[in-house]
């Protein structure tokens, strides 16, 4: 009877212990403790990422680089490394966002045949586009956001993340451009005509997406036409016509070319598409509300923004076709060279001059004007005035500055430094007259001090 009482006794008790062995076993697998099946890595990885996800972003970068140098050979190496600038990146900051720039780039060089390499490029771009400031601010992380999505578009073309680069490298584009058009329209009401158009030039032809670029193209008709180049005037205004069909201006620069003569263009078929397109597009409008507190933001405003078109994708500094030097207007390696004027001035000269005219490195022998032209002929210039005959029309050149020289290009000025030569029939008398003076020059020469042979004075135009 006590035989059977005790064994009645240990059966409840073997089964408390039974169950509260299981109760213990499934309470530390949820926990993530490391168990005969858990493996160590994989446990790291998913005890950093809740790090992460809950704000303790020093925490979960101290567990993934345990992973990284406790496992090298582990499968979530790169994922981890992944993570690493991940919560760089959600923790925000400048100093934060520098650091996440580096190991995304990190990782595309550890890893650059993984699909996530893609997203490191784009998570590069967007690190730069989250510090980008106002247009009329330091643009040294723009044009960092701008070269970024470029590279994305062009190394992975067929990624999931090439459309949302593509819209985020045509937001940028909008901010840059919108720099350059203030800075033009500050030029541009102030009748410095070469400033602004050389700013309007680099505008129009790197972003044709900018939403004021049909203001660009009249502002820079504008000017060419109060500088008296309506070949130039009226090619803007035809390119306001075709690329612009729906723009307000377009009816205007219609007039205008009918009032020059000029032929009217048709719009483009492709442009007028995607014009149509942006205007049946659903944009937010700001309120009273929104645009007071747009001044307290550091971030640009980027609802202007074409939604629509391929964006530039050559870098800044690739291509650029506008180039000002003193005194030329060639652009691009078209128009007329850039000719420099030199005055020689021999020692014991006083009077008599000589010229010579040095073409730019690039200039071929065959661009110099010939020397063999007698002075004084009808129609010539004389040895070495440096005479150079017009180009054709370059829309791209920016105009003379009305208060500016002159260029030399102008057949109607030509440089003023050149000097006539001495006939040959004067150059008897001037050899006896300078054998007469050698003695006098002779007995001053003591007192007044040499000049320097080969005395040079550079006319930029």
């Amino acid at each position: 009877m006590k035989r059977l009482s005790s064994k009645l006794w240990a059966l409840p008790l073997a089964a408390t212990l039974m169950l509260s062995a299981c109760h213990a076993k499934k309470y530390s697998v949820k926990n993530g403790t490391p168990g005969t099946t858990a493996e160590p890595d994989k446990v790291l990885y998913e005890r950093s990422l809740d790090d992460i996800k809950h704000g303790r972003f020093d925490v979960g970068r101290l567990n993934l680089q345990t992973l990284i140098n406790t496992y090298p050979d582990s499968e979530y190496l790169a994922k981890a490394k992944l993570a690493i600038a991940d919560s760089y990146y959600k923790e925000g900051g400048t100093g934060s966002l520098d650091q996440a720039i580096l190991e995304y780039k990190d990782f595309e060089t550890f890893f650059p045949f993984l699909d996530e390499a893609a997203y490191a490029q784009m998570q590069v771009g967007m690190a730069y586009y989250r510090q980008m400031m106002k247009p009329d601010r330091d643009r040294t992380q723009a044009l960092n956001a701008e070269s970024e999505f470029q590279t994305l578009l062009q190394k992975y073309p067929n990624s999931t993340y090439a459309g949302p680069a593509e819209q985020r490298l045509r937001e940028v584009q909008e901010v840059l451009a919108e720099g350059d058009y203030r800075i033009a329209t500050f030029y541009y009401d102030r009748h410095s005509d070469r400033a602004s158009a050389a700013r309007l030039l680099e505008l129009t032809s790197r972003y044709p997406l900018y939403s004021k670029a049909p203001d660009a193209d009249w502002m820079l008709a504008q000017i060419y036409e109060r500088n008296e180049r309506k070949e130039f005037a009226e090619f803007f205004y035809s390119r306001i016509v075709k690329d612009y069909p729906l723009s307000p201006l377009a009816a205007d620069a219609k007039d205008k070319l009918t009032k020059f003569g000029a032929p009217v263009p048709q719009p483009d078929p492709t442009a007028l598409a995607r014009m149509q397109k942006e205007q049946n597009l659903p944009r937010q409008r700001g309120n009273l509300i929104s645009k007071p507190l747009g001044a307290l933001r550091n971030g640009p405003d980027v609802s202007t923004a074409a939604r629509t078109g391929a964006p530039n994708l050559t870098p800044e500094g690739e291509g650029e076709g506008e180039t000002l030097t003193p005194g030329s207007m060639s652009t691009g390696g078209q128009g007329p060279a850039n000719i420099a004027v030199v005055e020689t001035v021999p020692a014991g000269n006083n009077g008599n001059t000589t010229s010579t005219s040095s073409p730019p490195p690039n200039s071929s022998s065959s661009s110099e004007t010939p020397a063999s032209t007698a002075p004084g002929s009808t129609g010539d210039a004389p040895v070495g005035s440096n005479t150079v005959t017009p180009a054709t029309p370059n829309p791209n050149q920016p105009p003379p500055d009305a208060s500016g020289p002159a260029p030399t290009t102008d057949p109607a000025n030509p440089p003023a430094a050149v000097a006539p030569q001495t006939p040959p029939s004067a150059q008897g008398s001037s050899s006896s007259s300078s054998s007469q003076s050698s003695s006098s020059s002779s007995s001053l020469s003591n007192a007044a001090p040499k000049k320097k042979k080969g005395i040079k004075k550079l006319i930029p135009w």
